[in-house]
């Protein structure tokens, strides 16, 4: 049985590498690129290791952080109850702790990943309530530049309106620079970046 690790970003532009370093000393990674508001079950990845574990051929996972497994209390607890009835042992390598000790759950471990897993759900509503709350702002002094329904621009379009945005990507500026010097979001400058990449 083998030792694994689990890989989780959120975009395909992410860069796993910070969750990679040590990923020599794994027999196998598996890695979605994937919200963690999205159900650990869910992912493409992640069905592959349950049915792995469920096949028997693993005995430790190893996360860099609990919010790699997910966003959600309920879903994080249900996870680790899982490996935990399967005797797989989680190690989560951010505050260096195993799930199971001897075979038996770690006390100190749920309640750490507990706390964790409320933080982590938190940040994510905080996060939520802010950009209502600045949708709504912009609304009320007439600046929100949301797309208005049924209107899409075509790729020339796009790339046209923000040629800012082309230029500094094609000048190797990362996603982040490029989206705020071309004043736009980060979502549109990984589209550009797509765009550029096909033409």
């Amino acid at each position: 049985m083998s030792k694994v690790k689990y890989i989780r970003v959120s975009t395909e532009e992410q860069n796993t590498g910070r969750q990679e370093v040590n990923a020599k000393d794994f027999s196998k990674t598996y890695t979605d690129k994937v919200s963690g508001s999205v159900k650990f079950t869910e992912r493409k990845e992640a069905k592959k290791l349950i049915a792995d574990i469920e096949a028997g051929l693993i005995s430790e996972v190893h996360i860099a952080s609990v919010d790699r497994i997910g966003r959600s209390i309920i879903d994080l607890l249900t996870t680790v109850e899982f490996f935990n009835q399967k005797s797989i042992k989680l190690f989560v390598e951010n505050i260096g702790m195993y799930s199971l000790i001897d075979n038996k759950p770690n006390p100190s471990f749920k309640m750490i990943v507990s706390v964790l897993g409320n933080v982590a759900e938190m940040e994510r509503n905080n996060m939520l309530e802010r950009q209502r709350q600045g949708i709504e702002i912009a609304k009320a002094n007439g600046t929100y530049k949301g797309r208005l329904y049924g209107t899409r621009m075509t790729n020339e379009e796009v790339l046209c309106k923000y040629k800012i945005v082309v230029r500094e990507l094609k000048n190797g500026e990362s996603l982040r620079r490029a989206s705020k010097i071309g004043g736009c979001s980060l979502g549109t400058a990984q589209k550009i970046q797509r765009l550029i990449s096909i033409n």
